[in-house]
């Protein structure tokens, strides 16, 4: 199994994740985000370089919450990652987050909206990289 951290989706995977946007298939998606912070945040025109990637992100974190509020989502759990108990990788991510939203649909109106371009620099400047999965309540569960 190959894991590989990024800060980006391809353009395969928004094409794939979304497929189903707005279809009758739709529905309830819990995002498990592992994410990666960098040692020192990364803006492009530098400034806040004092500050680490984990304070840049906390900057996103805090305005985000605020839109998938709106959006009718939100935050289950975050939580610092302090093991690994099986399994191997070879590098731990920093933290966890799991973020549910009414349906993908949803997430891709986030994604798309001029208030969420507006608070990504933080997001950008503060991971290093990140595996975003997207989830649905198991049959039966």
């Amino acid at each position: 199994m190959k894991v590989e951290n990024a800060v980006r989706p391809s353009d395969e995977q928004l094409k794939s994740f979304f497929a189903n946007a707005g279809t009758d298939k739709d529905g309830p998606v819990v995002m498990v985000n592992l994410l990666k912070f960098r040692e020192h945040a990364a803006y492009p025109d530098g400034r806040d370089a004092h500050l680490s990637g984990l304070e840049a992100y906390l900057r996103y974190g805090a305005e985000v919450s605020k839109i998938v509020a709106k959006l009718g989502g939100r935050m289950i759990f975050a939580g610092s990652v302090d093991g690994l108990m099986l399994g191997e990788v070879d590098e731990l991510w920093d933290q966890v987050a799991l973020v549910e939203y009414p349906s993908r649909a949803a997430f891709l109106e986030m994604v798309m909206s001029p208030e969420y371009h507006a608070i990504e620099e933080h997001r950008e400047a503060g991971l290093a990289g990140q595996l975003n999965i997207g989830t649905r309540q198991a049959k039966g569960a």
